[in-house]
């Protein structure tokens, strides 16, 4: 697999991500979106938002302002307990994140150790700084960015450190709106920004980020899930708290089996834990790159009873992508008790109001999807001599390039434009007359443009083009008025490339 400082300079290179301020020297952590990088975001996005709610009846959506009233936070415990930890260089002052810097030199997870156990592990092991100095002892470092809001006595506001808060405190005005009934689900996509200690790999620790998120909800203590017929006999790489404690691997079983085990504390949580490992497999992740595991105890925050997270093998070993929580009735009871605003619901079963239940969160980070889609599709081909990069087809950031096979000839150049103009409303298409065709085809294989289609001189007589297959560079002939519908089955995966038109042996 390529390393991440690899797939940092590829992303660089390609438009996909640029460091942010470069002219300026950088600032770590905060990155920009490139060309074909904020294509490759959007359709991210855009696929989550459509299996998630759109495809949905049980959820809505919601889009979040970025500052709120500072109650928020802490009413929700952010104020005071939203820290990491942090070491300092004894003779350079440089800041490390505590559990990472003893993770890196032990080689073992540090998740959930307290300032006292890593302080302890720091001595005990006589760890030092990169630069081989002292380190001082462990203290908490709030993340939450803090703003000014208003010119005279400004009140002092935070940039919000996650998206879920904003479900929680619009909660009663979304049901009344969308008239939801239990359970459903609300989801929102959205910036996030936390003042990392140690913001590093790329885009999987970044500062400011993009979340992609649901709170899905219940009745209290609710433990039956009434689509979990739909994922029992779904199998994945499972690795709860027990198999971590006794030292045993991960073990892939059906979400029955786990079930039957007593793994998951109940239903809602297994299907949703089948649910989003489905959503990556559909868009191309390998199963084997992927498994779910289980916090501990200690890992725990203080709001949830059991969380899980969806972890991808990086080059730097398995990391969470998307954690998965339950967090019971606490947020809403928070904001309940903090505003004194009723924000229950009437059950009608029970002839009573209830606080209703987060049984399932889950939160997935934008940035870390990408990379992981990115890792997943990148292969230099030695055949080629150049990056393939094997996007799935709906998440390419171009779905067509269009090369007019010689740009000297009038007659070839307008039917490329014709071509172009028939499918750029449908698709985003790029025109492409630089170069020889082979380098043209080269440069779109490394940005993951799906199809290729070229107009020649046969073009001209029986209005037909080439398509190329980026994965496989197989051709067919297809007629040009047939263009848009056997694109759109490519894409969508209801054909197979060979039979979408005639095959150029």
């Amino acid at each position: 697999m390529i390393s991440i400082d690899d797939i940092a300079a590829f992303c660089r290179r390609r438009g996909f991500v640029y460091p942010n301020s470069e002219i300026y020297g950088g600032l770590a952590g905060i990155f920009d979106y490139g060309p074909v990088g904020v294509e490759l975001k959007n359709n991210i996005k855009k696929e989550w938002w459509k299996f998630h709610v759109q495809s949905r009846e049980d959820t809505v959506g919601i889009d979040g302002s970025i500052i709120s009233h500072p109650k928020i936070w802490k009413a929700s415990g952010h104020s005071d307990s939203f820290e990491d930890i942090m070491v300092e260089d004894s003779k350079t002052k440089e800041l490390f994140r505590a559990d990472l810097l003893v993770e890196e030199f032990l080689k073992e997870s540090m998740d959930g150790k307290t300032r006292e156990e890593l302080w302890k592990l720091i001595q005990q092991h006589k760890i030092k700084s990169h630069k081989g100095n002292e380190l001082s002892k462990p203290k908490g470092f709030n993340l939450m960015f803090s703003t000014d809001v208003g010119p005279k006595n400004p009140i002092k506001a935070y940039l919000r450190p996650e998206t879920a808060q904003l479900i929680f405190t619009n909660f009663k005005l979304i049901t009344e709106n969308s008239r939801l009934k239990l359970p459903f689900g609300i989801a929102q996509i959205g910036k996030a920004f936390r003042n990392e200690i140690a913001a590093r790999n790329f885009l999987f620790r970044c500062r400011e980020f993009e979340q992609m998120e649901i709170e899905y909800f219940t009745k209290p203590k609710e433990t039956k899930c009434k689509f979990i017929n739909e994922v029992e006999d779904y199998k994945l790489k499972i690795y709860s708290a027990e198999m971590q404690e006794k030292g045993s691997p991960e073990i892939e079983m059906t979400i029955k089996q786990a079930l039957s085990k007593k793994i998951f504390k109940n239903e809602w949580h297994a299907y949703w834990l089948a649910t989003e490992h489905k959503w990556f497999i559909s868009l191309g992740i390998n199963k084997d790159n992927l498994r779910i595991r289980q916090h501990n105890r200690k890992e725990l925050a203080h709001y949830s009873s059991d969380c899980w997270d969806l972890e991808y093998k990086f080059p730097f070993g398995f990391k969470e992508v998307e954690g998965i929580a339950d967090r019971s009735d606490y947020d809403l009871k928070q904001h309940i008790e903090h505003s004194k605003k009723d924000l229950s619901l009437f059950d009608d079963e029970l002839k009573q109001k209830i606080v209703p239940y987060v049984v399932a969160e889950p939160s997935l980070g934008v940035d870390r999807a990408f990379l992981i889609f990115l890792f997943e599709a990148y292969e230099y081909n030695k055949e080629r001599e150049n990056v393939v990069l094997k996007l799935h087809p709906k998440l390419s950031p171009i779905k067509v390039g269009i090369f007019p096979l010689v740009k000297n000839k009038p007659q070839i150049v307008k039917k490329a434009r014709e071509v172009y103009d028939f499918l750029k409303n449908e698709f985003v298409c790029d025109y492409d007359d630089s170069g020889s065709i082979g380098r043209r085809y080269s440069r779109q294989d490394e940005i993951g443009t799906f199809l290729g289609c070229t107009i020649d001189f046969e073009t001209l007589k029986d209005k037909s083009v080439t398509l190329r297959d980026r994965d496989t560079t197989k051709q067919i002939r297809v007629k040009i008025d047939e263009l848009k519908e056997i694109i759109k089955k490519l894409i969508n995966e209801e054909i197979k490339f060979e039979k979408a038109g005639k095959l150029i042996k």
